[in-house]
């Protein structure tokens, strides 16, 4: 079987696909991924075949981390010029992707064509997301992808939820049934529907981020999808963890970062007399100095890193949150935007960590929550859920995925 991997996210998207991929392999069938080109070295590392989707993304990430804190969000129009092209991306290059696969695994919001293209083929397709508020259910809203304000709690989450999807046929329905037309195919008159499909899977841990029921849906959660492969840490971030008692880790991986948030952690690390290391990230966060209580490096594989802090200051994702949680190591969270303030309420809620207020977080704020997490209790009630997390989430849904290809059973 042959199995294509689509998705044009940031590395919170890739990296549960690689994994997906590595286990494909495991089982004895052929995986390639078509994802942005900032992850195509570090993919072709694990010997599987990329195929490049869109511009790279990092240099958005980085711009957006130096821009002033405030900016205009782009218009209903620039949102909807920016789909059509997406859109039109997606349709060349997925379909060009997909020649000779089986089936097509898309994942992430914005993966707007892979169904289609799936179709068009004659091939299976299933949808994925990596935390439950992104899919429609009657026990939360949707959350706001649009440029529109905090959900109207009074209208109730279904009548949210139907919002949410005049606002994908509004926003992405026209140009999707324009490729559709041209490939052969009906339009659709429901799009999020179209991408989703009946039966989506949900590739989160189920003690970090429950599936809710009932539920209109009928999702298959499979367990988080976690790499096996524990990359080596740089040797300076070697002997710095050696030299010492645990640090505070802060980064916030490939997503924009509230300004002087390194500078502020490592103050904070340091008031409670605790050393720091900063994860640079795409948008090169750098402390205040590089003094023998502090060391910044470009990146490092969270699973071999977290076990060995006292702590991480993160940004949320769901990669690196479940990373933590399965490290058992207390986190304090600053969620930015999109799921990232569900998996902050979600550490609070399990007693593992501390979500950051909404304001812009200070030495101050990043001290009292570090004060916070640091308490014996925390590090107990962490160390106690790290058992609860499981790692076999990406080996659940390759062999799903392969015994569903075997029956020719895919959602609709």
């Amino acid at each position: 079987m042959r199995v294509l991997l689509s998705t044009i996210g940031t590395r919170g998207e890739v990296q549960p696909m690689v994994a997906l991929a590595v286990e494909l392999r495991r089982l004895g069938h052929e995986a390639r991924l078509c994802v942005p080109p900032d992850f195509r070295d570090w993919i072709q590392g694990f010997g599987l075949p990329v195929v490049p989707i869109g511009p790279e993304l990092r240099p958005t990430a980085s711009a957006a981390s130096a821009a002033p804190r405030v900016q205009a969000p782009p218009t209903p129009e620039q949102r909807r010029r920016m789909l059509d092209g997406t859109v039109a991306v997606q349709f060349a290059t997925v379909s060009a992707a997909a020649e000779d696969c089986d089936v097509i695994v898309g994942g992430g919001a914005m993966s707007i064509a892979a169904h289609s293209v799936a179709e068009r083929r004659g091939i299976g397709y299933v949808y994925v997301s990596y935390c439950p508020v992104t899919l429609p259910s009657p026990h939360h809203a949707p959350l706001p992808i649009w440029g529109e304000g905090p959900a109207d709690a009074p209208a109730g989450n279904r009548a949210l939820w139907a919002e949410d999807a005049r606002r994908w046929n509004e926003m992405a329905g026209a140009a999707l049934n324009a490729h559709r037309v041209s490939a052969g195919l009906d339009p659709v008159a429901d799009t999020r529907g179209h991408m989703f499909t009946d039966r989506p899977w949900l590739a989160a841990d189920p003690t970090l981020g429950p599936w809710p029921e009932p539920a209109d849906l009928d999702v298959v959660q499979t367990g988080a999808w976690i790499l096996p492969e524990r990359r080596p840490l740089p040797p300076e971030l070697e002997k710095f963890l050696d030299d010492g008692e645990p640090p505070v880790c802060v980064g916030f991986g490939s997503v924009r970062a509230p300004r002087d948030i390194a500078r502020a952690a490592a103050g904070a690390a340091r008031a409670l007399g605790r050393r720091v290391v900063v994860l640079r990230g795409w948008a090169g966060l750098s402390p205040a100095d590089d003094g023998p209580g502090c060391l910044a490096v470009d990146e490092a594989d969270q699973r071999a890193l977290f076990p060995r802090v006292a702590a991480v200051v993160h940004h949320g994702g769901a990669g690196t949150t479940t990373a933590a949680a399965l490290a058992g190591t207390p986190q304090v969270v600053v969620p930015q935007h999109y799921d990232q303030h569900y998996w902050a309420r979600r550490v609070g809620d399990l007693g593992i960590g501390t979500a950051h207020a909404p304001a812009e977080p200070t030495a101050e704020s990043l001290t009292a929550a570090l004060r916070r997490v640091l308490h014996p209790d925390v590090a107990a009630r962490a160390a106690a859920v790290a058992g609860e997390v499981r790692t076999d989430g990406a080996e659940v849904a390759a062999r799903r995925l392969v015994a569903m290809a075997a029956a020719g059973r895919f959602p609709g």
